[in-house]
């Protein structure tokens, strides 16, 4: 049996660069706010969206997580934003680069970010 050959490059997480592929909005107590459309397909966004009274799901991301989404600058590396994490949230982000995993993980899933 022949083993399959790496089709793919392995990534390392701490290189990528999240750039944000949504609209957002602050919260009053400083948490940011996802608004993902209602509609992925184009016409739809086109026609139907502004016929809504909440063309928008709102989804409420907690302090780890705005943190997070506000260093998605699409200049700064995971690496800077890990550091960053560390400084301003210190212990509270333990165990840090596995949470960033499964949180960066599900916005890459849902296309709430792409990467550069």
């Amino acid at each position: 049996m022949k083993s399959k050959a790496k089709t793919q490059q392995e990534l390392n997480l701490l290189e990528l660069v999240p750039v944000k592929n949504l609209k957002w909005e602050e919260n009053e107590d400083g948490s940011i706010c996802l608004l993902k459309p209602k509609f992925r397909l184009p016409f739809l966004k086109k026609y139907l969206l502004p016929l809504l009274k909440r063309p928008y799901y709102k989804i409420t991301l907690d302090k780890i997580g705005s943190q997070f989404w506000e260093s998605c600058d699409g200049v700064c590396t995971m690496e800077e934003i890990a550091a960053r994490m560390k400084n301003a949230l210190g212990d509270e982000v333990e165990p840090l680069y596995e949470r960033i995993t499964l949180f960066l993980q599900t916005l890459e899933k849902n296309k709430f970010i792409r990467f550069k």
